[in-house]
């Protein structure tokens, strides 16, 4: 429970495929960037409420821990969870569009501030948008902003910048039949850095697709975190509360 905090922070953020496409199908390649990006955002449901139970694994050098989450959402407004073991409330977090809350009742800690500490903790600078891309199996930067191309690989669509950035990479990975991400990459080299979100099987939801697990891999030097999310009931669009009050007598963590 130590870093329990960093399971409700990264569940709130590859080696390029150089193969040629094995598919003889001109359809696939007569696609353009636009189109494939475009077609991968039809694939997310259209909600303005969720509400669902999260079964979370995390591992890294010291810790290996795991936790029964309740996530609740406001769809671009509030992201709230409550972590459990043995149906015993231990932490909770509170994330808006301009401030980050969350506290530890095991370790004794809480934290009320904007989004550097989960900036500082993923090593890249962090907004609302991207946790909740995370957790509803979208990129974390809006491909449709342009800058983006998109093509096939041998088994799926790469879309990358059409110009990397000087302080990191980034790569997305389509499936390549229904459009949907597998996988996102954002590597820093000078620092030694890689995180990957893994998507695995996707459930139909109100036409659309929504995650059923998310695998995160976090490796900086010679330390790696894993978190393993599993999604155990989804419900959109129902009536959503979000209690937090941050308990007297802990000890704030300051940057």
């Amino acid at each position: 429970m130590r870093t329990l905090h960093k399971v409700l922070v990264l569940t709130s953020i590859l080696s390029l495929a150089a193969c040629k496409s094995t598919k003889s199908t001109a359809t696939v390649e007569d696609l353009a960037s636009a189109k494939i990006i475009a077609t991968h955002y039809e694939t997310h449901p259209q909600f303005e409420t969720l509400a669902a139970r999260l079964k979370i694994k995390y591992s890294d050098p010291k810790t290996n821990q795991s936790v029964t989450v309740s996530l609740r959402m406001q769809k671009g407004e509030t992201i709230w969870m409550s972590a459990s073991v043995l149906g015993i409330s231990l932490a909770k977090a509170m994330i808006t569009r301009d401030r980050v809350q969350f506290y530890e009742k095991i370790d004794g800690t809480y934290f009320d501030g904007d989004f550097e500490l989960l900036s500082d903790l993923l090593g890249t600078e962090l907004n609302y948008d991207q946790v909740e891309a995370l957790l509803t199996g979208q990129p974390i930067y809006d491909l449709r902003s342009g800058g983006f191309s998109a093509g096939p690989t041998s088994s799926r669509y790469l879309i990358a910048p059409k110009k990397q950035s000087k302080l990191f990479n980034l790569f997305f990975y389509l499936n390549s039949g229904a459009f949907t991400l597998q996988e996102q990459r954002l590597t820093q080299r000078e620092e030694n850095r890689d995180l990957t979100i893994q998507y695995g099987d996707y459930i139909q939801e109100q036409q659309s697709y929504f995650p059923s697990e998310i695998h995160v891999r976090a490796q900086e030097e010679e330390k790696t975190t894993t978190i393993d999310i599993e999604y155990r009931g989804i419900d959109f669009n129902t009536n959503v509360s979000f209690p937090f009050n941050i308990p007297g007598g802990l000890k704030e963590i300051k940057l």
